[in-house]
């Protein structure tokens, strides 16, 4: 008997989330999906709301000192490649995704087994201008770096990954911030394919955000540069890649 081709579950980085993280969880087992929390270094008050969380089909995997979200997902990532899932739905803890649109990427994701689904958010009147910005900045060293258009956000984690081609992918995909740009533009250059769904994203007034202004954005252009540099290496295949189609 063949295995299924589509057995996901939920891989959600946490760290000091815990007035938000249950809604999350209890959203997700609402759709029978599996959810596998990694609890990165969070203090004793969320470390306990993660405790009475996990039971039948909540894992929790448990950091003692915060690595970073690139981190906590790359582990996530891993164990649920060892548990024999096929596709992980990578989820922030804070409510910010449309759990709505679980279901969305969900069904596009089993359609379509080998490709890397992801939210294309949509935002409210209430995002942080300072944060838009940055954005439209990595879209653009985005496209830089895979010598396309083809991915219109990077940085948005909300996204369904087939984890055969994805783990290969994570090695130097970043352990912080960088890592939702790192692991998309190495997925891109791996020739995985990827379909965008709208999403709403929201920014909560009473939400609690572990984006390090300075530091991550030190960060975040560090990826950039390190991936300006892998795309060097391989722009004769990325070219070729462009041109393929018309000949």
């Amino acid at each position: 008997m063949n295995p299924d081709p589509f057995k996901p579950c939920a891989v959600i980085p946490v760290y000091n989330h815990a007035a938000k993280v249950g809604t999350v969880v209890v959203a997700l087992r609402t759709l029978n999906l599996p959810c596998m929390l990694v609890d990165d270094g969070s203090d004793a008050d969320c470390a306990a709301v993660l405790d009475a969380l996990a039971g039948p089909g909540i894992t929790l995997m448990r950091r003692a000192v915060n690595g970073g979200k690139g981190i906590a997902v790359q582990e996530g990532l891993r164990a649920a490649a060892a548990a024999g899932y096929t596709h992980a739905l990578q989820i922030d803890a804070d409510g910010q995704h449309d759990l709505h649109d679980v279901q969305r990427l969900l069904d596009k994701a089993r359609a379509e087994p080998r490709a890397l689904v992801c939210g294309q958010p949509v935002f409210g009147d209430e995002a942080p201008r300072t944060r838009l910005y940055g954005r439209r900045l990595t879209r653009v060293w985005v496209w830089v770096n895979t010598l396309s258009r083809d991915i219109p956000d990077a940085m948005c984690g909300f996204r369904v990954y087939p984890l055969a081609q994805t783990l290969p992918a994570l090695p130097g995909s970043g352990d912080h911030m960088d890592f939702d740009i790192g692991v998309v533009v190495h997925l891109h250059w791996a020739n995985v394919p990827m379909h965008w769904i709208p999403t709403r994203v929201s920014y909560p007034a009473d939400g609690v955000s572990h984006f390090r202004g300075l530091a991550d954005n030190v960060l975040i252009s560090r990826m950039h540069a390190r991936l300006f540099f892998g795309m060097l290496r391989r722009s004769p295949r990325l070219l070729w890649r462009r041109v393929r189609p018309a000949s």
